[in-house]
């Protein structure tokens, strides 16, 4: 069977390629007066290279594909949702919600500006992914994210079976009501980190910012760093070890916490009496 190829075209009319299989596109641009919707729903097999896409909806339902050096401008809506095995390599993804509802889907060389990114999806996979927005990953599971470097809030909450690491993420509220989470060699900056987790792993992790890991079940620290983390731990079953110091902890419940040294251990009056975690200084 013979490939179709679409190349240098521009495409501006409604579900401009629906339903194509086996097609290469290359070189081309979705974009025109006519502002067509949906232009690569319903697809498969498809390889899409060197493209712009700035109408709404362009890839749909589309199962196995590959995307490579593809730019979606911020007028492309809801880019990427019900697909399924698709890759995407050196690729930009601007626009709203630009991954939503996707299985098996792998990022390579990535750069995304988009808030409520990558809602409700399973089995991603990101080398060397660059993102910025809000709400990134909402209830997303079995997630690996190798080198991404993450500006935004409100991250990652309510994933469960996630891998991350040798990354840098800045974000507030990040890992909220999370479920078997482990985050390696990486740093982690933002306010109230990971309040309501359980079973959340920090391994040799830089963690910043204030009253971090709070009501959390099942939490473990491995020769991590913190700084300007006071209110630490509040009400939180945790296993900690912890390089250097600590400006405060607050009303841990279970467990063991060690430090170079603990600014202030705060103990308060209301603590359950079955209250029973130990805390070290000086280890």
């Amino acid at each position: 069977m013979k490939e179709e190829r679409y190349e240098d075209l521009v495409l501006d009319e409604e579900r401009a390629l629906y339903g194509v299989h086996g097609a290469l596109i290359r070189r081309c641009a979705f974009r025109g007066p006519a502002d067509g919707e949906s232009a690569l729903k319903e697809c498969g097999e498809i390889q899409v290279e060197d493209s712009e896409f700035l109408l709404r909806y362009p890839l749909w339902h589309v199962t196995k594909g590959r995307l490579l050096r593809c730019r979606m401008e911020d007028t492309c809506r809801a880019a990427l949702w019900y697909d399924r095995g698709l890759s995407l390599e050196n690729c930009e993804l601007n626009g709203i919600k630009a991954l939503r509802e996707c299985d098996e889907i792998t990022l390579k060389d990535c750069r995304a500006d988009s808030q409520e990114f990558g809602w409700f999806c399973r089995g991603v996979k990101s080398d060397n992914l660059t993102l910025k927005g809000e709400y990134p990953f909402l209830q997303g599971r079995n997630l690996e994210f190798d080198r991404l470097n993450l500006t935004g809030k409100y991250s990652f909450q309510y994933v469960e079976h996630m891998e991350i690491k040798n990354s840098v993420l800045d974000t507030k509220d990040a890992f909220w009501h999370s479920r078997n989470v482990t985050v390696t060699d990486s740093v982690v900056k933002g306010e109230y980190l990971a309040w309501y987790s359980e079973n959340l792993r920090l391994v040799r992790c830089r963690i910043i910012g204030t009253q971090p890991l709070c009501y959390c079940k099942g939490l473990t620290l491995e020769d991590c760093e913190m700084e300007g983390t006071d209110l630490s731990f509040e009400n939180s079953e945790v296993n900690a070890a912890i390089s250097g110091d600590i400006l405060s902890v607050k009303n841990p419940l279970h467990g063991r916490i060690t430090a170079g040294k603990i600014g202030e251990v705060i103990l308060d009056e209301n603590l359950p009496d079955w209250a029973d975690c130990q805390i070290c200084q000086g280890e």
